[in-house]
């Protein structure tokens, strides 16, 4: 019997249904591994030794600027898998990057020999390397390019408005990391929007009051 059978139904029911001998094969060659909170993950220059499969928690992966700022590049999700550790074992190169488990994160970790030999075999493991792959890198490219040419206006609002509901739960220290600028510009603009009667802003906490006035500013409105 396939150990961990109801994690992969519950997070890749893809792969649980698949019967594909290879992809059998490698889901019996994977293990689970579990991550504290706050601890690194990977690193400039760590070689990657397994291909990994979120099943809970959340992985960022950051650089650091020229003037020591942290930039968030992306987030790995349960369901999800790691664009660079992709990209790493793809290429045969180390990681450019940093990452660090935000929560206690678990994943199914499969070495990296066992990847080659299914990526070579198995059609169905070839296109959901690769779909993940370019979905992911396309988003960090929107992310990229939001970060190069959007205000810093739009890029808080676009923030704040992909939240789940109208209270998020965020320190200005953390949009800061996701908006790849610093503290005490988002503050300020934060303080603007409050000012503005768009947001109410408490500890650790901040609450869309209008947010068709943030909408506003992601269509060039005021």
């Amino acid at each position: 019997m396939l150990k961990h059978a109801n994690a992969w139904k519950d997070r890749f029911p893809e792969f649980a249904g698949c019967r594909d001998a290879v992809v059998e094969q490698l889901m019996a060659a994977a293990t689970l591994v579990t991550v504290p909170a706050g601890q690194q993950v990977f690193y400039p220059g760590k070689t990657c030794e397994h291909y990994l499969l979120l099943l809970s928690g959340s992985v960022k992966a950051q650089i650091l600027s020229a003037d020591g700022r942290e930039v968030l590049l992306y987030r790995v999700l349960p369901g999800d898998s790691c664009v660079l550790t992709t990209s790493c074992l793809l290429g045969d190169s180390q990681y450019p990057a940093e990452g660090y488990s935000e929560t206690d994160v678990s994943a199914f970790a499969i070495p990296a020999h066992v990847f080659h030999r299914c990526l070579q075999q198995s059609a169905f493991f070839r296109e959901f390397v690769f779909r993940n792959f370019s979905t992911r890198l396309a988003d960090v490219i929107k992310r990229m390019a939001a970060l190069s040419f959007a205000s810093i206006d739009q890029r808080l609002a676009q923030t704040l408005l992909a939240a789940d509901g109208p209270t998020i739960h965020k320190t200005h220290q953390e949009l800061a990391l996701e908006l790849g600028s610093v503290r005490e510009v988002v503050s300020r603009h934060l303080k603007r929007f409050e000012s503005l009667g768009w947001l109410n802003l408490q500890r650790g906490s901040i609450e869309i009051l209008d947010a068709a006035a943030l909408r506003g500013l992601l269509t060039g409105g005021d």
